[in-house]
């Protein structure tokens, strides 16, 4: 189980020493670029032109970027109820996993900048088709991983409950569902970057506020350092929300394995 822990913080620190080391080479290079060839600013803008942006826009962007946060989580958390009680349906009814588990993959193949559209034009431009569209580009990935970890559960150890008088809800609730944890977060790291590109897609299509709506108007203006500026906020947003999903992976694997005595 140790496999799926994240490392100790001072170990997490040290392994992600190349990353950082990556990205500052790619931005130094880019600067680099941009300084030495002289392309017009309206084509490709510098990092400092872009930073220098954020700074100045500081308000405009934080004023846009509550209401992504806002669309980004309560989707999300409509996807993450609706997968884990799916999931635990679909475990316990086989017949219906059947029924339903292909139309949740053809939901899948819906292109987002079709189905968007028809989502704003059904419920409007208010908070309500962006916490929709959220949940449907991230709730499959959970629920898959949630299915594959009931799955993954090891049949001598349902076995032995059940020889003891066990009964299913029992089954699953002490081995079924322990086990599909390090799937289920690997699902919900996988499902929490579809979120807020999700939330920023719909708030492009049809909102009144948010980053989408800000790169939109930045896009129309020919300001490609402002549109930059706020895909570098939106990307600091994943950046956070997946390490608080890793984070919480860690405390709550670290529980159950000392709950085991592992």
């Amino acid at each position: 189980m140790q496999n799926f822990l994240p490392h100790p913080t001072g170990g997490g620190l040290a392994r992600g020493i190349p990353a950082v080391l990556s990205v500052a080479s790619a931005f130094v290079i880019w600067e680099i670029y941009v300084r030495v060839s002289g392309i017009s600013p309206l084509m490709l803008p510098a990092p400092s032109r872009v930073l220098g942006q954020i700074v100045l826009n500081r308000a405009l962007l934080w004023d846009n970027t509550l209401p992504t946060i806002t669309a980004t989580l309560a989707g999300f958390t409509l996807s993450l109820a609706v997968a884990f009680v799916l999931s635990i349906v679909l475990d316990f009814m086989p017949c219906v996993r059947r029924a339903l588990f292909p139309i949740f993959v053809v939901s899948q193949t819906l292109p987002l900048v079709a189905i968007a559209p028809l989502v704003v034009l059904w419920f409007g431009f208010d908070l309500t088709p962006k916490i929709l569209l959220v949940a449907l580009v991230t709730f499959f990935p959970m629920l898959v991983a949630l299915v594959d970890g009931y799955e993954s559960t090891d049949p001598e150890i349902e076995d032995l409950l059940r020889s003891m008088g066990a009964s299913r809800r029992v089954v699953f609730r002490t081995a079924r569902l322990p086990s599909a944890m390090p799937y289920f977060f690997a699902g919900l790291r996988i499902s929490i970057t579809y979120a807020v590109v999700a939330a920023i897609f719909a708030e492009y299509v049809g909102a009144r506020a948010g980053l989408g709506i800000v790169i939109l108007n930045a896009k129309n203006s020919f300001r490609p350092d402002l549109v930059l500026a706020a895909v570098v906020i939106s990307s600091a947003l994943t950046l956070v929300l997946f390490a608080i999903t890793a984070t919480l992976q860690r405390v709550v694997l670290r529980w159950r394995n000392v709950g085991d005595g592992r």
